[in-house]
């Protein structure tokens, strides 16, 4: 019987083992047929295509085509662009300051630089991009969009944008300048122990210069961290800001194609440089890196959330090598990001605790004839020496590092932030 029982075990372990040798030799055999496919694609078009293309350009041309379809973000950097995009890493380069996505197919933007000529000149996010110049962005690639928008600096540009509640497309005209972006500004607000901190971008620096900002403002009662229109950067920076204000727990992980790629982030103790009470700032042009942060200090209920909701890019790229020197590169998604309750951003984007919609903040009107029972006796000596007119006015100079009441007032969510900054201070006491 055991006899038995081990020749019939020895039969299946063969059977297995064969029908194992075969899958990978199907296996095999699909992968040549699918290569030789491709070879056999790439000569015939250098063979019969109507132009003359020498074989370099075919190849690249496959190449854009295939990242091109893979999705949004993966893209095949040529030489020009791989000197481009370590350009722009630095935090200083030629165009127009915005950074553009697709998104359904169409080429649009995520959000205008701050004080960059795109920004001056009026785009927003959400715009879409139908024209650059007379070039039309149907069928254009992101990477020969951002080549075609940057150009020498002091030369000119026309871009054709469909915005959402404008009946008809928009012309924009902008200047092309060098673009040099400050990526933290610390700021005061006005008659308030309130610090606001706006970062831009995620640059190399952002951690660094929102430490010593913090530290530079330490008897400050709250703080106000503004990521609108904030096209994301690099994620060691977006795990170090978290780590600012986070003791422990995770930051974000990320996922790639097998069970074995996750990484995870943590926050450290040591780290951190504040407790004081938090109030984040987004909208729909904050992506990425900046959606890492808000999302992780939301998870962790370390901040509200003020805003509309985010852009929904929460997929990771690597820029992989395909020649020996390093010139010519793919941009590739490799993972996706997942927030510390293990939500993923992509194409989600975070939603806001709070719905905050641009444009100015409804005030008090300043009517002078508004007055209370105790200035009655009075009102009229008061409108008198008004009449009269006090001549040799004082005119205050404004202080590039405080946020003035009458700046607040145009800042619809800037100015419910503070409202809801000032009720977390309040409740912090008790």
């Amino acid at each position: 019987m055991n006899k038995f029982l081990l020749i019939t075990s020895l039969v299946l372990f063969l059977s297995q083992s064969i029908t194992a040798n075969e899958t990978e030799k199907d296996k095999n055999l699909s992968r040549f047929e699918s290569l030789s496919k491709l070879t056999q694609v790439i000569g015939t078009v250098e063979k019969y295509y109507v132009d003359d293309i020498e074989l370099e350009q075919i190849v690249e041309k496959a190449l854009k085509g295939l990242m091109q379809e893979l999705d949004a973000h993966s893209s095949y950097l040529d030489k020009k662009s791989t000197k481009e995009m370590s350009i722009q890493t630095q935090g200083e380069f030629g165009g127009l300051g915005i950074t553009v996505g697709m998104r359904d197919g169409a080429i649009t933007v995520i959000s205008p630089i701050d004080d960059t000529p795109a920004y001056k000149a009026g785009m927003k996010a959400g715009d879409i991009i139908l024209k650059i110049d007379d070039a039309s962005t149907l069928n254009m690639t992101l990477d020969e969009a951002v080549a075609l928008m940057r150009g020498k600096p002091k030369t000119p540009i026309e871009l054709t944008v469909v915005r959402k509640g404008e009946n008809k497309p928009l012309k924009i005209d902008i200047i092309r300048d060098i673009i040099k972006i400050q990526s933290v500004f610390a700021k005061t607000i006005e008659k308030e122990d309130l610090l606001y901190l706006r970062v831009s971008s995620f640059d190399r620096k952002v951690t660094s210069d929102l430490r010593k900002a913090i530290k530079d403002n330490p008897k400050v009662k709250g703080m106000i961290l503004d990521l609108r229109n904030n096209p994301g950067g690099l994620l060691t920076q977006a795990i170090g800001a978290v780590d600012l204000f986070v003791d422990d727990g995770v930051i974000v992980s990320q996922k790639g194609r097998e069970a074995t790629d996750e990484e995870k982030f943590s926050a450290k103790a040591s780290n951190t440089v504040t407790q004081v009470p938090l109030v984040v700032l987004v909208n729909s042009g904050s992506a990425s890196a900046s959606e890492i942060v808000s999302g992780a200090l939301q998870d962790h209920k370390r901040g509200v959330i003020v805003g509309e909701k985010t852009f929904g890019k929460g997929s990771v790229q690597a820029v992989l090598p395909i020649t020996q020197d390093r010139s010519e590169n793919i941009k590739l998604t490799i993972a996706k990001y997942y927030l510390p309750s293990g939500r993923t951003i992509q194409a989600k984007g975070i939603t806001p605790d709070v719905f905050a919609y641009p444009g100015e903040s409804v005030t008090a009107d300043d009517n002078d004839f508004k007055i209370k029972e105790a200035d009655l006796k009075k009102h009229l000596e008061v409108e008198l020496e008004k009449d009269n007119g006090v001549k040799n006015k004082k005119v205050e100079v404004k202080d590039n590092k405080i946020i003035l009441q009458e700046d607040v007032a145009k800042d619809n969510q800037l100015s419910i932030a503070i409202g809801i900054l000032k009720s977390l201070i309040i409740i912090n006491k008790n």
